[in-house]
């Protein structure tokens, strides 16, 4: 059995392959005779690599990877019902499991996930006697306090191209917007978005509360090193930088993402989630083979294992409950807390790849000095519906 998955590691020590050859002969032992062969991909190549595996008729298995629904919309992968136990199908956390699903059949198995909370120094908050924001003006008063400081990004914003789509998306999200309208279709320049940017580009950008680099080429890697540094007073951060600040002995206080009013009694707004999705395609005689396999990987154990390994969250809720990390760690249940009411991008639409490259190109326009929020957005919509109409 061929399993093509990404690496997760980023040096020789903390390369995936460890954990994956350690499973193949924890598996190979239960399952005398059934050989797992594992081939790892840099994240920057994995989608490109089984894309082209499919093409040439040579699929694997199973494979890990960002995104799933355009092998799904070519028939190519087995449902999960197909492959897994009923319990183990029901097991997944329903936010993930929705992402996953076209229409209701489930497809894309959540892996590994997170969701993002917002980071803040709580140094540099004690030194500028700043408060920690519950909504969009709290965090602009808590960014002029830190800018008056000497804080060099008050608030970090990385709309650059490397994964500008989420951080737009943590922003929508918090004024009740998002990417996809209720109808199954994408709402790039709604109401809500637009409304967003304009605030993004008038109260925090033009008054110099962003850094020193333009928005729209500060990437997010960038940025976390900067908060690493010291330089970032409010940033959207994820378990792994957490983990990262705290061993260099960094004092980060998390919170939900502000919204941007005063919520009324009973509204509450979504985070940001974000999952990798293991998929099984279809060869002759080999299901029962890939539904054994899944069934191991998906052990409480064996998930948690991975998911400690690189700071990130489980993706099913039996093994969130026996989090180590979670059960240990405060911050840990509140990324799991928002992981359980988060919205995902909405990766089960074939188009997903093509729009988020189209984002994450674009988006960061959308605060720059001589910009109209609506007109940037508009004319993302316009590059979105024309991917989505070609045939």
């Amino acid at each position: 059995m061929r399993l093509v998955a990404a690496e997760y590691g980023n040096s020789p020590a903390s390369s995936s392959k460890a954990y994956w050859d350690k499973l193949a002969d924890a598996f190979t032992a239960a399952h005398p005779g059934k050989e797992v062969e594992v081939t790892l991909y840099p994240w920057a190549d994995v989608d490109r690599e089984v894309t082209r595996m499919v093409e040439e008729g040579n699929a694997p298995d199973v494979a890990l990877m960002g995104a799933y629904s355009d092998f799904a919309a070519q028939g190519r992968l087995y449902a999960a019902s197909e492959l897994l136990s009923v319990r183990a199908e029901a097991n997944f956390l329903p936010p993930l499991a929705k992402a996953g699903s076209v229409g209701n059949t489930l497809y894309g198995l959540p892996f590994v996930a997170s969701s993002r909370l917002l980071f803040y120094n709580k140094e540099l908050f004690d030194n500028a006697a700043a408060e920690p924001p519950k909504t969009w003006s709290g965090l602009k008063n808590a960014a002029e306090t830190l800018k008056q400081e000497g804080v060099l990004y008050p608030y970090a914003l990385p709309l650059g191209p490397e994964e500008a789509h989420a951080e737009a998306l943590i922003w929508e999200l918090s004024n009740g917007g998002g990417y996809a309208d209720g109808s199954g279709g994408y709402s790039i320049a709604s109401e809500q978005n637009t409304q967003t940017f304009r605030w993004l580009k008038e109260n925090l950008v033009a008054p110099g509360l962003t850094g020193p680099v333009p928005p729209a080429e500060l990437n997010r890697q960038d940025a976390f090193a900067a908060f690493l540094r010291g330089e970032v007073g409010m940033l959207n951060g994820y378990p792994s930088l957490l983990h990262e600040a705290r061993a260099k002995g960094m004092k980060v206080g998390t919170l939900s993402m502000p919204v941007a009013n005063t919520p009324r009694d009973g509204q509450t707004f979504p985070s940001a989630g974000v999952a990798d999705w293991m998929m099984a395609f279809k060869h002759d005689d080999n299901r029962e083979l890939v539904g054994s396999f899944l069934e191991f990987v998906y052990q409480d154990k064996n998930l948690n294992d991975f998911a400690g390994r690189y700071h990130l969250l489980p993706s099913t809720v039996s093994a969130t409950q026996t989090s180590k990390d979670a059960a240990a760690d405060p911050s840990g249940a509140q990324f799991l807390n928002a992981l359980r009411g988060a919205e995902l991008y909405p990766v089960n639409e074939p188009s997903w790849l093509q729009v988020s490259n189209t984002i994450k190109r674009n988006i960061g326009k959308a605060v720059a000095p001589s910009a109209d929020p609506k007109a940037v957005l508009e004319d993302i919509a316009q590059q979105v519906g024309d991917i989505t109409e070609q045939p």
